[in-house]
């Protein structure tokens, strides 16, 4: 079955070892996306009138809450025994283990305290973060490949590979179409969605829909975690979780044409310049 596959060679996690200086792949896959999240909500800021300062502060909470929900969700959605039989196994960060569900949740809630200090509605936050997402959804799906992480199920189609830590069997190259779709074909879908004014709301649905029907899709590829049954003897873990994100995300978008509300940014104030 795996005559004629690529097989992946075995690439260090780190990207240098410098003593107490060892950057990560995965870790830097982050920063990039973190980076472009910055430099393209710089190119829309005139859309919503914040200043950087609270263009800056709005998205280091956001990304705080990556980090912190996409780790406390991995360990309540699919290590929960691993916790209970540990609760320091929440903290150890370094043995890897991040929940894109749970990042949400982190995110849902930074941008909800942002709003109440922007004083704007929570989904005029929404509908600015959520075309830069997916381009940080698809480094870190990058990471994952480099990691040989979270790979897909054994399949005999000629683009199979070998993963070193997954066995001499050919698997789907999940981790690749998770970044063409959840990363890739998401934001564009997003971006250009995004270039005439839309109704409160409708952009933050067409998020929460997109990545999850892209999501549900590519779960039919991807191996499930061995310590969890399929539901049905079906679907995994993760599709179960995508489901309120397609059905919210249409029930959104569905709200926000029917509302038809336009969010008008109230222009900055200038702060007057003080006397020598």
């Amino acid at each position: 079955m795996s005559n004629g596959h690529y097989t992946l060679p075995e690439i260090n996690p780190a990207i240098f070892d410098w003593g107490i200086i060892s950057p990560k792949w995965y870790g830097m896959m982050y920063l990039i996306g973190f980076v472009a999240a910055w430099w393209l909500a710089n190119r829309r800021i005139d859309r919503v009138g914040w200043s950087k300062d609270q263009l800056s502060d709005m998205l280091f909470w956001g990304f705080m809450g990556v980090i912190l929900g996409g780790r406390i969700g991995y360990v309540l959605f699919y290590q929960f025994s691993e916790f209970l039989a540990d609760p320091m196994y929440l903290f150890r960060i370094n043995e890897g283990g991040m929940s894109f569900h749970g990042g949400l949740l982190g995110v849902v809630l930074a941008l909800w305290l942002s709003a109440r200090r922007l004083k704007v509605p929570f989904l005029v936050v929404g509908d600015f973060v959520a075309p830069l997402v997916p381009i940080g959804l698809g480094a870190g799906r990058i990471g994952n490949f480099i990691n040989s992480e979270l790979w897909g199920r054994t399949s005999d189609v000629p683009w199979a590979i070998i993963f070193p830590n997954a066995g001499p069997e050919p698997r789907h190259p999940s981790q690749l179409y998770e970044f063409a779709l959840e990363g890739l074909a998401l934001f564009v879908i997003l971006w250009l969605y995004s270039k005439k004014p839309r109704p409160i709301g409708a952009l933050s649905g067409a998020f929460l829909m997109g990545y999850g029907c892209f999501r549900f899709f590519i779960e039919f590829f991807r191996q499930w975690d061995s310590h969890l049954d399929l539901y049905l003897g079906l679907f995994s873990r993760g599709q179960i979780l995508s489901l309120p994100m397609i059905i919210g995300g249409l029930g959104l978008m569905v709200w926000a044409y029917k509302r038809h509300v336009i969010y008008t940014p109230q222009p900055l104030k200038q702060k007057k310049a003080g006397k020598a």
